[in-house]
């Protein structure tokens, strides 16, 4: 009887109870989805108002501390040391978040050695000067790349590499982060191993060309097309008569 008494007085929860607190799920998750909804309509107001810029960040200078090339005749090597300085300016009235970046020297597609800038913050409203050294200590070429190096270097003074690297940045504001903002640089330099300096620098900024350190070159290039219209004139001219 005992055992029949325990069983008639056994608790079961009752349909309105489960009904209960599947109601209370339900009004938490509504909640939640509320609150993540109004984050991001906040998010999307603020980026609206401050109408986020993309970060510049330019070669500004490049410095020759050191350039030689050792020629055999079937193999050279080339070394040397310069320095990057680059400008990083910001016209968003938000800060920026800086990540490292690393910009690689090459010749003719040949990696030659590689130059970091470590990350750093930048306030809004604001230009900030950074700089990078790179060494190449020796490194060999190609017997058809060696032939080409030394020729430019012995016949024409000068010796033609290729900067490249990626700056990932993110906007930083009232403590939330943007995505991640991408600049590519890609730059060609002349360099002068008589002279141990920088002749001419031409880069390539997200698809714009800029021109630097040649004026010599640009005033060339300048006179170049005036001729090539004078001469098409004279063409039509003759035609004409």
């Amino acid at each position: 009887m005992t055992s029949g008494s325990n069983t008639s007085h056994r608790y079961y929860p009752s349909s309105s109870s489960a009904a209960s607190i599947k109601g209370c799920c339900c009004c938490l998750l509504l909640l939640f989805s509320f609150l993540a909804l109004l984050s991001l309509a906040i998010i999307l107001v603020i980026v609206l108002a401050i109408k986020p810029k993309k970060p510049q960040f330019d070669l500004q200078q490049v410095t020759v501390q050191y350039i030689n090339l050792d020629s055999s005749s079937s193999s050279a090597s080339l070394s040397l040391v310069i320095r990057m300085l680059f400008t990083a300016k910001n016209d968003n009235i938000a800060g920026i978040k800086y990540r490292d970046s690393t910009f690689n020297i090459m010749y003719r597609g040949i990696p030659l050695g590689r130059g970091t800038v470590p990350g750093f913050y930048q306030a809004a409203h604001s230009a900030k000067n950074v700089e990078t050294t790179v060494s190449v200590d020796r490194v060999n070429l190609l017997q058809a790349d060696a032939a080409d190096l030394v020729r430019d270097a012995s016949l024409n003074d000068r010796v033609e590499l290729r900067i490249m690297g990626d700056v990932n940045a993110k906007i930083r504001v009232i403590g939330i982060t943007s995505p991640s903002v991408q600049v590519s640089i890609d730059c060609a330099i002349v360099l002068s191993p008589s002279k141990q300096s920088l002749v001419s620098k031409q880069c390539g900024f997200d698809g714009l060309q800029r021109r630097g350190g040649g004026s010599a070159a640009t005033t060339t290039g300048r006179r170049q097309c005036d001729d090539g219209d004078g001469e098409e004139a004279e063409r039509r001219r003759r035609w004409g008569e």
